[in-house]
């Protein structure tokens, strides 16, 4: 990915036209398969600058494939008038530094870190080791199963980075799923057992963090799943996954 900024500098007069040229173009934007995300700001300090930001798959994918494509001209026309207007258009690589900051919790503190995903993982295996479907894949389970796969989550959901620092990070998670066959079915039951336990110990029920946590479980499970297959040729070095919130961040009234 590569984003294009483009500073404009326009008069009050011309800015309302200017939005809505703007938001005409944004249509073909949306349409370009070259196009991740786009979005127009205007400066509260000073309202003549504009800055537009839209991160393409590319800058080759910007330049020859959505300037060489069907719908460059239909967005040329919408902008042309405020091309001269242009005070800055360039193509910017992220650096290493990002990060969110603390207005908005992780899903770690919002379900309510490490005590929370213990309680859960401790009811949850012990649903699964009396479970006809799924109880058969853990009938050796290390007795400090429940707590690793509680330091994991707390890893994934935002919270402290110790599965990577003491239990060998994604590598380790990778080899405990190797050729064990998972089936769907027990994909299936695992999920759903999962669930069950995280009513049954109380973590939040609003639908934001349902939907978030749910989501990386489904996710999560399907990977496994497929990286269990005899014959299975995984990425063996990765980061531990970090999930947020997704499209829906939390509801705090």
């Amino acid at each position: 990915m590569i984003v294009e900024y483009i500073r404009y500098r326009i008069p009050d007069d011309r800015s309302a036209a200017f939005e809505e040229a703007y938001g005409r173009a944004a249509l073909l934007l949306a349409r370009a398969p070259q196009c991740a995300d786009y979005e127009l700001s205007r400066c509260a300090d000073d309202p003549a600058s504009y800055i537009l930001r839209i991160t393409w798959t590319s800058a080759k994918d910007h330049l020859e494939g959505f300037r060489g494509g069907e719908l460059f001209p239909g967005f040329l026309a919408e902008v042309r008038p405020y091309v001269g207007m242009i005070e800055e258009m360039r193509h910017y690589e992220p650096a290493a530094v990002r990060g969110t900051g603390g207005a908005v919790p992780t899903l770690y503190d919002w379900m309510g870190g490490t005590e929370a995903l213990e309680r859960l993982t401790e009811r949850f295996y012990e649903t699964v080791r009396v479970d006809d479907v799924v109880g058969p894949l853990f009938a050796h389970m290390d007795p400090g199963h429940p707590r690793y796969v509680a330091m994991w989550l707390a890893e994934v959901f935002g919270g402290p980075a110790r599965y990577t620092g003491e239990r060998g990070g994604y590598a380790h998670m990778l080899g405990m799923h190797l050729n064990r066959a998972i089936t769907e079915a027990q994909r299936r039951r695992w999920v759903s057992l999962l669930a069950d336990a995280a009513d049954e110990v109380g973590l939040p029920d609003d639908p934001e963090f349902r939907a978030a946590f749910m989501g990386y479980i489904e996710w999560g499970t399907r990977l496994a799943l497929a990286n269990s297959q005899p014959g299975a040729a995984p990425v063996r070095q990765a980061p531990v996954p970090r999930w947020g919130w997704g499209v829906a961040p939390p509801y705090q009234g």
